[in-house]
């Protein structure tokens, strides 16, 4: 990271690959991760729900654990790996969470639905162990949703959990 100093300047150089794809931009330097992310890059799906770091809405991945980007300056995301939703499917193969998501009714209206997926990714990816409906519910709480009462958000992450298990 770069940091322009002439007087007058607050700039700072960004460098991440998201998605797989190397990115540098110069963004003021209170640029809020999901804003590089959604109007530098164009990646809409992580969005600003409360302001306030409660709803996870705007859930990434960064290197590889669910944050919250709208907690974080892009500039601390510098060298970072990070993931959103669009980057989850292979071409017109979708994601094992999305796809759960899909099968089980996980989804109504779908503002929550990026950032509550990304959180399950991450969820199953630090958990390699069979989880519990317990643990779930614990490690999608920072995310919330409107519609869905959780019950088959929590059915499609039991779902990729046990097929994950099954062999």
């Amino acid at each position: 990271m770069t940091i322009d100093t002439r007087p007058g300047a607050a700039t700072v150089t960004v460098t991440v690959t998201v998605n797989g794809r190397p990115q540098r931009r110069e963004v003021p330097a209170r640029t809020l991760l999901v804003h590089l992310i959604r109007e530098e890059l164009a990646l809409t799906a992580a969005t600003v729900g409360c302001d306030t770091s409660s709803c996870g809405a705007c859930t990434v991945l960064l290197d590889g654990r669910s944050v919250k980007s709208c907690t974080l300056l892009a500039a601390q995301a510098d060298g970072a790996e990070i993931g959103t939703v669009e980057g989850l499917a292979d071409g017109d193969r979708l994601h094992p969470v999305q796809e759960s998501f899909r099968e089980h009714h996980a989804l109504q209206c779908g503002f929550c639905t990026p950032g509550m997926v990304l959180a399950a990714v991450s969820l199953l990816a630090e958990h390699p162990g069979p989880l519990t409906e317990a643990q779930v519910r614990h490690g999608l709480k920072g995310n919330l949703c409107r519609c869905t009462g959780y019950h088959n958000i929590v059915r499609a992450v039991l779902a990729v959990d046990a097929a994950r298990h099954a062999g």
